[in-house]
């Protein structure tokens, strides 16, 4: 048992930088000295609405750092290994992890309800459990966690960058080059342009998709799409979005990637994408809930409609794939990273967020 510094939710809006227990990695674990965190709205969300599951509860599930101790079952890991944290677990025996899609992992239970996949703790605070965030809770000094989500990454990637590679970046990219397999030359329309539209961007000019057209309703963001691919940009508010990406892009795009979750921008995604089209549903966390009627909107045009989960991430191939493409100058992921904080900052990074101010904050640690 060790004690660290942390981020702990105890309620909505109620968070503490404080000392929390932290017990040594199980066989099959391994203990991060964490450098890096991306500030992710999945933990603004706990952070805001944490009343929703059990308190008190770590935050932080983009993390990037140094294995500092392995569990004894573990081979494919060292101390010293420079390591992103992924958001997604694989037991490595169900049928989605079989079949080489462990994004989908039929025993990912736990890690949903604060615990490791074991459905165990390392965390406690005050001498009582506290809840893991997606078995890895990396707003702290030190993290335990699955030796299958820490990923090596090359020395020559920034940790404060590779960090991205643990959730938003990898979902943005992976939505494409994954779940839509975006082919070369295929019209693409992008949904919400922060942190993870963004990535979807960057992931679509790099299969080099044509036209790129960049919908949201901050022109800051908008702006800004230009440097990251896109070769057109729609804001809602003032034209209807789907008449002019129908416009730009002849009849509408192959494919478009949802990741704002607002059931409007949704359902626009839907109805812009072209017959026979793709309209991949990235973004979540909205009461209201998109309605699909097959027969009125996929059954006419022969679209399909489908969710991305982690950007369909397998984490020990594309995560190394990511860093070395962004090594090579191939992914302008530096350009994601709009501000830095310290851990006594958080709120100030989640109010930013709520804020829409940029597009991806960091948490580093000395």
């Amino acid at each position: 048992m060790r004690t660290v510094e942390a981020a702990v939710s105890h309620g909505p809006r109620d968070l503490e930088i404080t000392e929390v227990g932290l017990d040594d990695p199980e066989a099959d674990e391994v203990l991060v000295d964490v450098s890096a965190v991306g500030v992710c709205h999945t933990d603004y969300a706990r952070y805001a609405n944490s009343q929703e599951s059990g308190a008190p509860v770590v935050l932080g599930h983009e993390g990037a750092g140094v294995v500092k101790t392995v569990g004894e079952r573990v081979t494919t890991l060292d101390p010293g290994d420079r390591v992103v944290l992924t958001v997604t677990t694989q037991c490595g025996s169900c049928g989605p992890c079989q079949r080489g899609e462990p994004f989908l992992c039929a025993n990912d239970g736990p890690i949903h309800n604060g615990c490791m996949p074991d459905g165990t703790r390392r965390l406690s605070l005050d001498g009582a459990p506290a809840d893991h965030f997606f078995a890895q809770s990396s707003f702290a000094e030190q993290a335990v966690v699955p030796a299958t989500t820490a990923v090596p990454v090359p020395d020559d990637v920034p940790l404060e960058v590779a960090c991205l590679l643990g959730c938003g970046a990898t979902t943005g990219i992976g939505a494409v080059l994954s779940t839509a397999e975006v082919s070369p030359g295929e019209s693409v329309a992008v949904f919400g342009c922060g942190g993870v539209g963004t990535s979807a961007l960057l992931g679509a000019e790099l299969i080099g998709a044509s036209p790129l057209v960049a919908v949201d309703v901050d022109r800051r963001r908008l702006a800004a799409a230009a440097d990251f691919g896109a070769t057109h940009t729609v804001d809602p508010t003032d034209v209807d979005p789907v008449n002019q990406i129908e416009t730009i892009t002849e009849g509408g795009p192959a494919y478009t990637i949802e990741c704002s979750g607002a059931p409007q921008a949704q359902k626009q995604a839907l109805a812009a994408v072209r017959k026979g089209g793709m309209a991949v549903i990235v973004g979540g966390g909205h009461d209201d809930r998109l309605e699909v009627h097959p027969e009125r909107d996929l059954l006419p045009g022969g679209k399909t409609i489908v969710g991305s989960v982690a950007g369909s991430v397998r984490p020990r191939h594309d995560v190394p794939r990511y860093a070395r493409l962004y090594a090579d100058g191939h992914l302008d992921l530096d350009a994601l990273v709009t501000q830095q904080y310290d851990l006594t900052e958080l709120e100030t990074a989640f109010a930013h967020l709520e804020q829409g101010k940029g597009l991806r904050g960091v948490v580093t640690f000395e």
